[in-house]
């Protein structure tokens, strides 16, 4: 069956669901763009997890950012019988559900099974309660790919290519203070973001590669190297500002997180780890380069033309260390002139680095 509900007058009220990591939410932006562009007289809300509810303060996208903690050891149930009810007095017309994993299509089937009547339902499985849907895609794509997918099925342009997020006028006052403080002129500054979160260190390229690529960029390219980070990454940065010397403006949990965008958007280079701040700072078009070890770049890489992620081509490639990997020679095998390279390369998404293994 073919749909074009953008043509369909009545459909005036809109709910998205995407409940996830910061990278996640930040990357299924450009999904909800397009779904603002494609009804621009309909009323969207937009639920989320907290604290991600914080990337959408102002954004006239939305008529109605709410929240809901599923991930809470206590009160969980009683949160999710609260947003069922707050769901079925809304009517919705539309329900895009971009998480579309066991929980929000059990919570979403038993609305429906209990007499909510939301005529069309988006999701990302040929499944109820689902009603349009995408085709299949085979292994294990990028979660935008599939979330674009169910947009295409119901007549929905595509079009946004990458994060899309609303600064409030705080934050680029903010951001324009540090670049004033720290002498950042447009277009003569990178930006690393060196860290990831705790649990996820394997996917750190490294203090000693950072340095030395920023004291690479800073003898040619560049006035500054300016590092972001969050307070798992204070060690970090710490590090690579001992290392390298002059030139590093460690703004290190000095940001918020929507101060990062305007302060992307005047960098010249950004250079980061799979990490949820890349996905946010690709919300600008400057060039940027995402280091994957242990993860799949075409998965996680972040969306835009300007993004290229690199990997070394081993044998082991895309493990997502689940077997407690104890050489991260993905990771060592990779040095600053393989980033520089991909900097300027124009070969595709990924740039793969040969490796001789022993």
């Amino acid at each position: 069956m073919l749909f074009d509900l953008p043509n369909d007058p009545s459909i005036r009220r809109i709910l998205i669901i995407k409940w996830s990591a910061l990278g996640d939410v930040a990357m299924s932006t450009c999904v909800m763009e397009d779904v603002a562009r494609a009804f621009p007289h309909a009323k969207i809300d937009l639920n989320t997890l907290p604290p991600w509810d914080k990337l959408f303060i102002g954004d006239s996208r939305f008529a109605n950012i709410s929240k809901i903690n599923i991930r809470a050891r206590k009160g969980k149930w009683s949160a999710i019988w609260a947003w069922m009810q707050q769901v079925r007095r809304q009517r919705y017309d539309l329900i895009i559900d971009l998480q579309s994993n066991d929980r929000s299509r059990f919570m979403l089937l038993f609305l429906q099974l209990t007499g909510n009547v939301t005529r069309y339902l988006i999701g990302n499985h040929a499944s109820r309660p689902y009603n349009i849907s995408g085709p299949e895609i085979p292994g294990d794509p990028n979660p935008v790919q599939r979330m674009r997918a169910g947009l295409k099925a119901a007549g929905i342009p595509v079009n946004t290519p990458r994060p899309v997020l609303h600064i409030p006028d705080r934050n680029q006052q903010h951001a324009q203070e540090l670049q004033k403080r720290h002498a950042l002129v447009p277009g003569r500054y990178a930006i690393f973001y060196p860290g990831c979160q705790a649990a996820g260190y394997l996917k750190r390229w490294g203090e000693e590669k950072y340095a030395e690529l920023a004291r690479r960029l800073l003898a040619s390219d560049v006035d500054h190297v300016v590092l972001i980070g969050g307070k798992d990454e204070m060690e970090d940065c710490r590090l690579i500002v001992e290392l390298a010397g002059e030139g590093i403006v460690n703004l290190c949990g000095e940001t918020e997180v929507l101060d990062i965008v305007p302060l992307a958007r005047d960098a010249k280079y950004q250079v980061g780890n799979d990490t949820g701040t890349a996905h946010l700072a690709a919300s600008s078009s400057q060039p940027m380069v995402v280091v994957c070890g242990p993860t799949d770049p075409y998965r996680v890489k972040p969306q835009g033309d300007n993004v290229v992620a690199i990997q070394a081509d081993m044998s082991c490639l895309n493990c997502y260390c689940k077997q407690d990997c104890t050489h991260h020679s993905c990771m060592k095998a990779l040095q600053p002139e393989h980033v520089i390279a991909a900097l300027n390369y124009k070969g595709g998404p990924v740039m793969m680095v040969p490796v001789e293994e022993s």
